[in-house]
């Protein structure tokens, strides 16, 4: 199974648009800045499952009360979504990946940064952050799951998309 990881769309829809399109995603999860773009991706694909968490930029562009962090299981695996600004990943990862051990999950997504990175610990926990869907012709994070297992993980670009 397919999910397709977006974050920091920052009002930008057509690279996400494009993704959903090409991909055919099993699910879609969106890490927030601008939580209202998800929200429009949610109401484009309904028939996606679709997983959503708020951004440091979404104070006044989602519910009120919505989670900063969602933990739950995405195609057969645990997953900790946050944007990633409440553990200041700008200055490091230490604290999102202590909060993930802590949830026991398979793989943690967090955004915040703009900066696409896909790795596995040396303990088996995935950690992506899929970069920015709205700038520097965008990016996104892909996770393969089958059997309750993270196959695969990788960050595709535009231009991959656009390839294909």
């Amino acid at each position: 199974m397919t999910i397709l990881v977006l974050s920091d769309s920052h009002s930008t829809l057509r690279f996400m648009r494009l993704c959903v399109e090409k991909i055919q995603p099993d699910a879609m999860i969106h890490l927030g800045d601008y939580f209202d773009d998800g929200t429009v991706l949610k109401e484009a694909f309904p028939e996606i499952p679709f997983y959503q968490v708020p951004g440091n930029c979404d104070r006044y562009r989602c519910p009120p009360g919505q989670p900063e962090i969602l933990v739950d299981r995405v195609c057969g695996v645990r997953l900790y979504m946050t944007h990633g600004h409440r553990h200041q990943v700008k200055l490091g990862i230490g604290a999102l990946l202590k909060d993930a051990r802590a949830a026991r999950v398979d793989a943690v997504l967090y955004g915040h940064t703009h900066i696409a990175e896909c790795h596995r610990e040396a303990d088996g926990l995935w950690v992506m952050n899929p970069g920015s869907s709205g700038y520097y012709g965008g990016t996104a994070g892909i996770l393969e799951t089958r059997n309750g297992e993270i196959e695969a993980c990788r960050i595709l670009r535009e231009a991959d998309l656009l390839r294909q």
